[in-house]
């Protein structure tokens, strides 16, 4: 680590502790060279996968378009707020477990069928209708004997 203070290359750590939330490592650190001391945090750095869209663009992983999905598909539903954050907290860790790059919009858009199917059969209806790009009476029939 480069020394702040007079840009040294080398340093030594002297102290590491974790932090409370056990997500990051602080280290204390002395410049071999001015003898200064100074501070270091060590965190994961992990990225969501881009979306590849069915149109062949890519865009970043948006919590936020999910977030309205299930609003959209929720609207007027007995569904509460935390367990459309849950169901999108398990949709981001499932995504991270994949380890991919890049995920294609359908996988995201089957994970938060799967997590309306689980929450409000309704709105899982709903959701799937405009997915599925539904055309007839026929298209509601077959998902709801699904169901």
């Amino acid at each position: 680590m480069k020394c702040p203070f007079c840009g040294a290359p080398d340093s030594q750590v002297i102290d590491s502790r974790v932090s409370d939330a056990g997500d990051s490592i602080r280290r204390r650190r002395r410049c071999a060279t001015c003898q200064k001391r100074f501070t270091t945090y060590e965190t994961a750095d992990i990225r969501m996968p881009q979306v590849v869209k069915q149109n062949g663009r890519r865009e970043e992983f948006s919590g936020e378009k999910v977030r309205e999905s299930f609003m959209r598909a929720l609207h007027k539903r007995p569904v509460s707020m935390e367990l459309v954050e849950g169901a999108i907290d398990r949709i981001r860790q499932h995504l991270l477990a994949l380890g991919d790059r890049e995920v294609p919009s359908l996988r995201v858009g089957e994970m938060v069928m799967e997590e309306l199917r689980r929450m409000d059969k309704v709105a899982y209806v709903r959701f799937a209708s405009v997915y599925r790009s539904f055309q007839d009476p026929d298209d509601f029939r077959e998902v709801i004997r699904d169901l």
